[in-house]
């Protein structure tokens, strides 16, 4: 009798390109940004995500602390500020690639928008590295940096 098995057996790590990955994240990640951006775009973006996602974006969220609801808590978030931008343009800059364990990805950004709680005009353009921990060919922690 034989045995099929569809995912990782005990503890055995799903392999992938890491700088592909890179491309695909940067992606879905840049398309929930957009103007245009619906739950859609952001549901791609989620779904490279591990349930339990930890979360990083120093110096304003410090605890990347995994917590069971971990996705639902950035979905929600990026749900309030979904459609914010007026304008959006990014650009990836480089990939760094760290054996199957990680991927950095730095990318600059030109935003212009309003923001959802306050109303007042958003408007910057900045250098973000946001460094990727992944667990079985997805991201389990987020760590974001800008210059």
């Amino acid at each position: 009798m034989a045995l099929l098995a569809a995912g990782p057996l005990w503890g055995e790590e799903i392999e992938i390109n890491l700088h592909d990955f890179a491309q695909q994240y940067f992606a879905a990640m840049i398309a929930t940004q957009a103007p245009a951006a619906t739950e859609k775009e952001l549901e791609n973006y989620l779904a490279l995500l591990t349930d339990d996602i930890g979360h990083t974006h120093l110096p304003y969220v410090t605890d990347d602390s995994r917590q069971p609801d971990g996705k639902e808590q950035m979905r929600k978030g990026m749900t309030y500020y979904l459609g914010a931008h007026t304008e959006y343009r990014a650009e990836l800059l480089d990939v760094f690639t760290f054996n199957n364990s990680a991927v950095a990805i730095r990318y600059r950004n030109n935003v212009k928008g309003i923001h959802p709680q306050n109303s007042q005009p958003i408007v910057y353009a900045q250098t973000m590295m946001e460094v990727l921990e992944m667990e079985n060919g997805k991201v389990a922690v987020i760590r974001k940096y800008h210059e």
